[in-house]
């Protein structure tokens, strides 16, 4: 009897012993989470925002953000966040970004690149700026989008400028410059794109605190104003301006993917 406990013992620790082990090779996580989905960037002045929606797998960890100099071109990791928004401060401004986000969890697993088709193109912008009505002081009643700054109303860099006229002001510009009205906005950032018609046929538009104008330059630039209060002798207003010639993006880039066989895979990533 003892000599068949002295060989059973061994045999059943070694039986417990390589079940564990197959166990826990099991337990290995080997499988990434999936691409986050639903990113969302707002361009700034030198910097771009980015969010995206939470990975829905309950062992992520965290987020890489990438960007490349085109859709299918190579990603480079700039940073990593747990959280679902980033920002890009290294960006610059007149420079074309395409983001991407990849999701991975605590085992190390990085999932594929997200495939929305994302672009930013970062442009000055300035905030609470005063511009005077031209005909009670005409040094101060323009505004120059290329030097940021109050110019006179007739200098040759003035964009717009500004004007009270039987008691109702009004926003000028130049011919061949035009304007549009864009209606209220919560602020500055709430129009994204410059129309592509609707101009004003009399190259003004009647200025209204709390509306957002666009203004497409003679030399085919774009920039917007937002008015943000108006008193007797001046206009307060917000500016963006784009400074890459013929873009029209004033603000976000955020168009549903339109290359689904394209699979912006692990490959892309450097």
């Amino acid at each position: 009897m003892k000599k068949i406990i002295f060989y059973i013992i061994p045999f059943l620790t070694i039986f417990l012993f390589v079940s564990c082990n197959k166990n826990d090779i099991s337990r290995i996580d080997t499988q990434p989470p999936s691409a986050p989905t639903g990113l969302y960037v707002v361009n700034g002045d030198n910097r771009v925002d980015l969010s995206w929606n939470p990975n829905p797998e309950r062992d992520v960890a965290g987020y890489n953000v990438y960007y490349s100099y085109s859709y299918d071109g190579k990603y480079t990791l700039i940073g990593s966040t747990q959280n679902t928004y980033y920002t890009d401060y290294d960006a610059k401004n007149a420079t074309t970004y395409y983001y991407a986000i990849t999701a991975y969890d605590y085992d190390g697993n990085e999932s594929d690149l997200s495939i929305d088709d994302v672009s930013a193109t970062p442009r000055p912008e300035g905030f609470n700026e005063n511009v005077f009505d031209y005909n009670q002081y005409p040094n101060q009643g323009g505004f120059s989008f290329v030097s940021y700054t109050i110019v006179p109303y007739d200098d040759q860099t003035a964009d717009f400028y500004f004007e009270i006229y039987n008691g109702t002001p009004y926003i000028d510009v130049y011919g061949p410059t035009d304007i549009e009205d864009m209606g209220h906005t919560t602020d500055i950032y709430d129009i994204p794109y410059a129309p592509s018609s609707g101009w004003s046929p009399t190259h003004d538009a009647v200025a209204i605190p709390g509306h957002t104008y666009v203004i497409h330059t003679f030399d085919n630039f774009y920039g917007k104003i937002r008015v943000s209060s108006i008193t007797s002798d001046r206009m307060i207003f917000d500016w963006a301006f784009q400074t890459v010639k013929g873009n029209t993006q004033l603000k976000i880039s955020n168009v549903p993917n339109t290359r689904s066989k394209y699979n912006k895979s692990s490959a892309h990533k450097n």
